[in-house]
């Protein structure tokens, strides 16, 4: 699938439309981690001022760590209202990680000290809520509200592995942040699994399914 370049369209289209219409507290929502075998799923949901520019935003993904840590200041500082959402892994494991993520983005909306009027999400159906929303296809590359949740999202969670790491160092969560890195799984297989973990994730489960043969 190819990747939607920013500087290619014009990233306050959909927020234009709804202008048009009246509303501007729009919320743009994103969540960060998905893939990774260990920690929580983080959502984030931004409003950001009407035609609000911030040259160089876009999907957390395509910046350098540098370059997130600098609009995450920016956006908390600029923006008119910010919530996150936070699910940890024992209950992305009874839900399972799409309806967690889900989950994450309605706590980010409901964290919101001012709430959206409409919001536009990444590629997310937003099932009962009582706000309008659009889930957009490659939303955090097409819409400067949701890449601006894209990055207070993965700031935050990327935060949390530093500090997860500072407790277990030996797993190198600062350096991969719980992706399945080939040091990761190294790491995993030589000090066993913590509680942190995502225990339904196929190679987390198969290491304690073999640990559970060994005790057989």
């Amino acid at each position: 699938m190819s990747k939607i370049k920013n500087q290619d369209c014009d990233l306050l289209s959909y927020e234009k439309e709804l202008y048009k219409q009246g509303i501007t507290l729009i919320g743009g929502v994103d969540e960060a981690g998905r893939g990774p075998l260990v920690g929580p799923v983080v959502a984030a949901c931004v409003i950001l001022p009407v035609n609000y520019s911030l040259p160089g935003l876009n999907d957390s993904k395509q910046l350098t760590e540098k370059k997130r840590e600098k609009f995450y200041d920016i956006i908390m500082k600029e923006a008119i209202s910010v919530g996150v959402g936070v699910v940890d892994a024992k209950k992305i494991d009874e839900i399972n990680i799409l309806e967690a993520s889900r989950l994450a983005m309605k706590l980010a909306i409901l964290n919101m000290p001012i709430k959206p009027e409409y919001v536009l999400t990444d590629a997310m159906k937003l099932t009962n809520m009582d706000i309008p929303y659009k889930d957009i296809i490659h939303g955090d590359a097409l819409s400067l509200s949701i890449a601006a949740g894209s990055v207070i999202a993965k700031v935050t969670r990327d935060r949390m592995m530093y500090e997860l790491d500072k407790k277990y160092p030996q797993y190198g969560f600062a350096k991969h942040k719980g992706y399945p890195t080939k040091l990761h799984l190294e790491n995993l297989k030589k000090y066993g699994v913590l509680e942190n973990y995502r225990f339904t994730y196929k190679p987390v489960s198969d290491l304690i399914k073999d640990m559970e043969d060994v005790i057989k």
